[in-house]
């Protein structure tokens, strides 16, 4: 192998390699209705991190593009675990992205910490978003993970007052215990 075939080689590795991450984290999406003409087509959805870790900053970014200007609009998410709806929430699209949307390309990022008592599991997420008059621009349903990590964070605090809180009973039963020892006493 010659001297300049080597970063060739190197360079086409590392392009596969990226690619092949880049397809193995990306998320399925599905349109609701398969047969509506949405105003605004979503391109992808990424999620970082994947899997999502409890009580961490999780950040869900949806690649899409307009064929119409977008001065204001409302995303409404809803969430299902196990098929059953367990959460929904409401944001202004301009919170969610610049605004106004051009006609061409734009991405809607929302970053949240999920509670660390979130169950682990998958989980399906539905999106629709509307324009300021209410109208449907799209509806896109993909699926996502919570993973199994240490979601112990959120209990630090607690576990402390738990601590602080069990040491005063002990102490609390002990002198009690000592007091009715010394009625006892002859």
């Amino acid at each position: 192998m010659t001297t300049t075939s080597k970063p060739k080689t190197l360079l086409f590795f590392s392009l596969t390699l990226s690619l092949l991450h880049a397809l193995a984290s990306a998320t399925d999406i599905h349109y609701c209705d398969k047969r509506a003409d949405y105003n605004v087509e979503v391109k992808g959805v990424t999620i970082s991190p994947d899997p999502i870790a409890r009580g961490q900053p999780a950040t869900f970014s949806i690649a899409a593009t307009t064929g119409q200007a977008l001065s204001g609009g409302k995303l409404v998410i809803d969430v299902s675990y196990f098929g059953w709806h367990i959460h929904s929430e409401t944001h202004d699209l301009c919170g969610e992205t610049s605004c106004p949307v051009s006609v061409g390309d734009f991405v809607i990022a929302h970053s949240q910490v999920l509670p660390g008592f979130t169950p682990p599991g998958s989980y399906s997420l539905k999106m629709k978003l509307y324009d300021g008059n209410k109208h449907e621009l799209t509806c896109i349903t993909f699926g996502f993970d919570i993973g199994f990590g240490s979601s112990l964070s959120w209990m630090k605090g607690y576990d402390a007052k738990l601590s602080l809180d069990d040491q005063k009973d002990e102490d609390r039963v002990d002198s009690l215990l000592n007091h009715q020892e010394k009625e006892d006493a002859p």
